[in-house]
């Protein structure tokens, strides 16, 4: 009696293109769905359409500043700090603590300001860009302060680190509301500056978020990947994090790398705190928020992506923006809700790349 030859054992288990398939198509309907409605809002009123993507657009700038900080620290060193949205917070505070105490005329320190006017005091460039360079530099060395004294011993235990710093988060929001109290305050820009720039088929458009905010995104993003890239402390950082103990056996001072590389993202962190209390405001809850855009922004990414991270705020600043502009149905403001697109986002990104847009397996 013949016998047939036995099935193999890959018989019945489908190729991995195919198991990935419906989520292709799934996510290819989704995207499909929302370019179609974001053309339809486009033809109704093109210039309102240009408007909300260039909102979405120095959101997204903002964003990246500070989330490249936590790229560098989270993505790539590997170290939780989930106090990074209160740097962001306290630099922003202590930016506008310094430009009120030295420079405003009504706080009785240095009157430095130039050309003021009955009204409101106004501040030259000077007077803006002295708090934000002391401001950006005492979170750097904040940072490196909780780096040495509440994580340097806590490296590859993911758990103890985020529960430390998420202590920290408590006890620093609740010092901030106490010192700084509950209402919003913004940070004056120069009085030299245009309020704004005229743009073809939008109109008037805020000349700071234009171009302070990108153009500091743009820069902030090149300076990072030629130091990642091309430089040995880039090397070196990238190195001590996939095999601290060769690297240390070279003779490298991995402490003194990290903590170096701390001190870069826990700057930006800060430096991000002033723009955007300059753009926006400075008020209690931004340190949360600011933490969750960054995280929201290394998921989409990937962990370690530079790159990432840029698509990443891109695409959140612009689900953003349109979520706020369009979200209406039927006559119905929705606009409140318009952060469960947010959570759209990841939930999408994540059904279809796993580890990010441009992240791999650690």
């Amino acid at each position: 009696m013949a016998t047939s030859a036995p099935e193999p054992l890959s018989a019945g288990i489908e190729a991995p293109g195919r198991l990935r398939q419906p989520k292709q198509v799934i996510g290819g309907a989704v995207a499909a769905l929302v370019a179609g409605w974001l053309i339809v809002k486009a033809v109704g009123n093109f210039g309102g359409f240009l408007n909300a993507t260039l909102l979405g657009l120095t959101l997204a700038g903002l964003y990246f500043v500070v989330a490249s900080g936590f790229t560098l620290i989270f993505g790539l060193m590997r170290t939780i700090n989930m106090a990074h949205g209160s740097l962001y917070l306290l630099g922003g505070y202590i930016a506008f603590e310094l430009q009120e105490k030295l420079f405003s005329d009504n706080k009785g320190g240095f009157e430095l300001s130039i050309g003021q006017s009955s009204g409101e005091t106004q501040y030259s460039t000077i007077e803006w860009l002295v708090p934000l360079l002391i401001a950006a530099l005492a979170m750097g060395v904040l940072g490196v302060l909780i780096y040495q004294l509440l994580l340097r011993w806590n490296q590859g235990q993911e758990l103890r680190q985020a529960l430390i710093t998420i202590a920290v988060i408590i006890i620093a929001g609740d010092q901030m509301l106490a010192h700084f109290g509950g209402v919003a305050k913004d940070i004056k820009l120069p009085a030299s500056w245009p309020t704004s720039v005229d743009i073809p088929l939008i109109g008037s458009f805020g000349f700071f978020r234009l171009t302070i905010v990108l153009g500091s995104a743009i820069l902030v993003g090149l300076l990072l990947w030629w130091m990642i890239k091309r430089t040995r402390f880039g090397l070196i950082t990238r190195a001590g994090v996939d095999d601290r103990d060769m690297v240390s056996a070279l003779g490298i001072n991995i402490p003194l790398v990290f903590a170096a590389a701390f001190f870069i993202g826990s700057l930006l962190a800060g430096f991000g705190g002033v723009l955007g209390g300059s753009m926006l405001s400075l008020q209690p809850g931004q340190d949360s928020a600011f933490l969750l855009n960054s995280l929201v922004v290394v998921i989409i990414g990937g962990m370690g992506s530079l790159g990432g991270a840029a698509v990443g705020a891109v695409a959140l600043g612009l689900v953003q923006a349109y979520g706020a502009s369009y979200l209406v149905f039927g006559g119905t403001d929705l606009t409140n809700y318009s952060i469960l697109l947010t959570f759209g986002l990841v939930v999408a990104v994540l059904a279809v790349r796993p580890y990010g847009l441009f992240g791999r397996p650690a």
